[in-house]
C-alpha cells in the first residue's frame, strides 16, 4: 500500500487510519536529556494518542555499553518491538512531545529501518500539532498482545568511533552534525557531564531544528534540499550523521530520505564517544574545550 512507504504523516491520515487500519501501531517514543528532569514515560501515562503504546530507547537499546542508547542486538530490538505487538506487515506510526514538533521520534524511525522494518512513519508535526488541532488524547492503558518481529540489521547504515577515525584520511564520507551550532563551535557547553563542546575535523554543522518549520513540521522537500546545498552537503555522495548520542542527528537522516536518498548512516556513538576518545587534533573548537 501506498502510505507505507511514506516517511512523514499527517495527522489527518493518522486520524483517519485509526478508524480503518488493523494492523497499525502507534509509539509514543518520547525522550529527554536527563538534566531536564523529565519523565517522559510518567508523562505518557497521562496523556497520549488513543491506542498508543510507549517505546523506550533507554530500554531498547546495548545495556552493555557507557554510552547512552547504544543499539541493541537483533534480538534484543525483535523481542523488545515484539513485545508492542508489531510484525513484520505491521505498520509502524511514531511520535513525540517535544514542542519542536519531532525530537526522539526520527531515532526511533531510523532504528526501526536499520532492522530492517521500513514500513514505519512519523506523525509530522508530533503530539503538539495533533492536539492543536483538536484530536483525541487519553489516559488509559492500552496493552497489545505479544507477536514474533524479525529483526535484520544493516550494518552499512551505521558507523563506528574506527570509521570515524579512519575517515579524517580517507574522506570516503561527508560527516554532518545535527547538534546545535553553538556546541559544534565550541561556545555553549554539552547537555552531559565530563563532555566538552566542539566538533570532529571536516564536519559540516546543520542543526537538527533547523529542518522543522516554526509550527513543528519538517520542511517541504525544497527547503530540505535547499538546505543541504547551502551546508555545501552532496546527497550524491556518502553521508554520516551525528550528534551528542546519535537522537537528534536522525533529523538529517529523515531530510535526506525525503529528498531522495535513503541511505545516510549514523555514527552511533556520536560526540559522547568521540569528544571522550579523540586525541586533542581530532576535537576542533572555537572555545576553550578541555583539549586546548
Amino acid at each position: 500500500m501506498a502510505f507505507q512507504s511514506k516517511a512523514l504523516l499527517t495527522s489527518k491520515w493518522l486520524a483517519d487510519a485509526m478508524k480503518t487500519q488493523s494492523k497499525m501501531r502507534i509509539l509514543d517514543t518520547s525522550w529527554y536529556l536527563p538534566k531536564l528532569r523529565r519523565n517522559a514515560k510518567s508523562e505518557f501515562k497521562k496523556k497520549h494518542i488513543p491506542g498508543a503504546t510507549f517505546f523506550d530507547i533507554d530500554q531498547c537499546c546495548d545495556k552493555t555499553s557507557p554510552l547512552d542508547h547504544m543499539l541493541p542486538s537483533e534480538k534484543v530490538f525483535a523481542d523488545y518491538v515484539g513485545n508492542l505487538g508489531i510484525e513484520s506487515d505491521t505498520h509502524v506510526v511514531l511520535y513525540d512531545t517535544n514542542q519542536l514538533g519531532a525530537f526522539s521520534a526520527p531515532r526511533v524511525w531510523w532504528m526501526f529501518r536499520v532492522f530492517g522494518h521500513s514500513t514505519v512513519s512519523v506523525l509530522n508535526g508530533g503530539l503538539r500539532n495533533w492536539e492543536l488541532e483538536g484530536r483525541p488524547v487519553t489516559n488509559q492503558n492500552f496493552k497489545p498482545t505479544a507477536t514474533d518481529f524479525k529483526a535484520s540489521l544493516n550494518r552499512s547504515w551505521i558507523k563506528n568511533y574506527e570509521d570515524i577515525l579512519d575517515n579524517l584520511d580517507t574522506k570516503r564520507f561527508q560527516v554532518v552534525d545535527a547538534r546545535p551550532e553553538g556546541r559544534f563551535r565550541g561556545l555553549d557547553p554539552e547537555p552531559r557531564d565530563n563532555t566538552e563542546p566542539g566538533h570532529i575535523p571536516g564536519s559540516v554543522s546543520m542543526p537538527f531544528y533547523s529542518f522543522l518549520s516554526k509550527s513543528g513540521h519538517f520542511l517541504p522537500k525544497e527547503q530540505l534540499q535547499a538546505l543541504f546545498t547551502q551546508a555545501g552537503v552532496d546527497l550524491s555522495r556518502p553521508v554520516c550523521v551525528l550528534c551528542g548520542s546519535a537522537v537528534t542527528a536522525c533529523h538529517v537522516v529523515l531530510a535526506a530520505h525525503e529528498c531522495g536518498h535513503p541511505g545516510v548512516s549514523v555514527y552511533d556513538g556520536g560526540w559522547s564517544e568521540w569528544f571522550t576518545r579523540a586525541l586533542p587534533e581530532h576535537v576542533i573548537s572555537d572555545g576553550r574545550g578541555k583539549h586546548l
